[in-house]
């Protein structure tokens, strides 16, 4: 279900909405649209500890490991030494 709303705009504000909305291709009313909905969003920032703790496990899903299939050293002369090698190669 949608409403409608008429606004009265000044000028000013009419005329940079306006430009702003042709400079990302949309039209006035999708970015009031866009605007109003984004804010509206923002101001409900308070979350349930449910809510809270969602979306920590979902976040936390990501963690892991990586494998290189090679050791790395974080040696700064080992990782000289090997920027020396890369770059005296001629990768032929």
């Amino acid at each position: 279900m949608s409403q409608v709303v008429s606004l009265e705009l000044r000028d000013q504000v009419y005329t940079a909405l306006r430009q702003q909305a042709e400079s990302v291709g949309i039209s006035l009313s999708e970015l009031i649209l866009l605007t109003l909905e984004r804010q509206s969003g923002e101001l409900r920032q308070h979350k349930t500890e449910a809510e809270k703790e969602t979306a920590r496990a979902r976040f936390e899903r990501h963690f892991g490991t990586l494998n290189l299939e090679h050791p790395i050293d974080l040696d700064n002369e080992s990782i000289d030494a090997d920027l020396v090698r890369e770059y005296a190669s001629t990768h032929e």
